[in-house]
């Protein structure tokens, strides 16, 4: 079985979230690609920078709208291994991301459907395309897994 354009990207933002994993971080990872290119790569950061705002999805839109010179990336696509949080799905909707796709649910955060369901495409100024459960069971896998060994520490 060949894999689809995006569970390549997905497994991209896969190995973020393992990088986050190894630095202590809640494991989610993110890619923004344009042009089917890897713009901007990145994952949590917020215990790293003290920052609670440093969530994977606005590291990487800050990543990318500095290459771009621009703080609009409408021809971008967020590959994303967690539903949004609804800080993240505003930073998305500000930055004008053509297209969100997301690994696995987030029952306590999520806005695309699990908590909150934020699609509705007339709430905001600019609709997002979104696309859920791009290799869920993977994503959702390595996060019950950093939980579990965080409780048993």
């Amino acid at each position: 079985m060949s894999e689809t354009t995006a569970e390549h990207w997905m497994r991209l933002a896969l190995q973020q979230a393992e990088q986050a994993r190894a630095a202590g971080e809640v494991p989610v990872g993110a890619v923004i690609v344009a042009d089917d290119r890897q713009l901007a790569a990145g994952y949590n950061r917020t215990i790293t920078d003290t920052d609670p705002t440093a969530h994977a999805e606005i590291v990487v839109i800050r990543q990318a709208a500095g290459l771009m010179g621009n703080y609009r990336l409408t021809d971008c696509d967020l590959y994303v291994t967690l539903e949004p949080c609804i800080m993240c799905l505003g930073a998305c909707v500000q930055a004008r991301i053509r297209r969100l796709v997301f690994g696995t649910t987030d029952p306590r955060w999520g806005c695309l459907g699990s908590r909150l369901d934020l699609r509705a495409p007339e709430l905001f100024n600019h609709a997002i395309a979104f696309t859920g459960g791009i290799l869920a069971d993977d994503c959702r896998a390595l996060l019950q897994d950093f939980f579990q060994q965080r409780r048993r520490s």
